[in-house]
């Protein structure tokens, strides 16, 4: 078992971690409690009243957090040859298509995000068994099949995301890095809730959202007053 350091146990000593609060006083106990030589990424617990199992009850969308997420997104852009320049004039950092279809058939996923056309997507579908376990399967829902493919690229980059609630009914995130600013982390935060907010399914009944817990990479979690994040 690791051990906790001195600083961290000091931290955790002045924060009740059994206590529930506002995003903004989460924010920064979260803060406090982390105590990481890295720059750990600010995440973010939903637990939805749905059920997944059933298909009007499946909560998924995108967003662009105002202030982006702080992570390096590497993007592949799996385009026709006409399409290339444009790919890398937005900003992809690979671009191409049969050689790098063939180099994921080879095992080969070293990319956050991948951006297609949709006259490229029968190519792209034997790769579903490689990319779906791994979410970086395009989806026109998301944004990742589409002919604007510098648009898509300038989006990702800029900080767009996708959710998706998990088979427990979750929605799990990152929303930042703990080197932002408390009001740039609260900016995202309310950003992305709003969102889900909006999509809750017709058919969804009683309590919406049942639980918000704000955490960074090696922190517990804190969790988030619901009722201080219906804005």
């Amino acid at each position: 078992m690791a051990k906790i350091s001195k600083k961290r146990k000091e931290a955790l000593a002045k924060h009740d971690l059994t206590k529930v609060y506002v995003l903004a006083d989460a924010i920064q106990v979260v803060k406090d409690i982390t105590y990481t030589k890295f720059d750990a990424s600010m995440d973010i617990d939903v637990r939805l009243g749905v059920d997944p199992r059933k298909a009007n009850q499946m909560v998924r969308g995108v967003v662009t957090l105002p202030h982006g997420t702080g992570k390096v997104i590497r993007v592949l852009a799996l385009v026709a040859p006409e399409k290339e320049d444009e790919a890398k004039n937005a900003g992809a950092d690979y671009v191409g298509l049969d050689e790098y279809i063939q180099k994921i058939k080879e095992g080969w996923t070293d990319v956050d995000v991948i951006i297609t056309q949709p006259n490229v997507m029968p190519k792209i579908g034997a790769l579903g068994k490689i990319l779906g376990p791994r979410g970086l399967m395009p989806n026109p829902k998301t944004g990742t099949v589409t002919m604007d493919v510098a648009k898509a690229v300038q989006e990702v980059k800029a900080g767009k995301i996708d959710f998706k609630v998990d088979k427990y009914g979750i929605i799990h995130s990152s929303i930042a890095k703990k080197s932002f600013t408390n009001d740039k982390i609260f900016d995202n935060a309310k950003e992305l809730l709003q969102t889900i907010i909006k999509l809750k399914p017709t058919s969804a009944k009683g309590t919406y959202i049942k639980s918000i817990y704000l955490s960074s990479t090696m922190s517990p979690g804190v969790q988030v007053d619901v009722k201080s994040v219906t804005f």
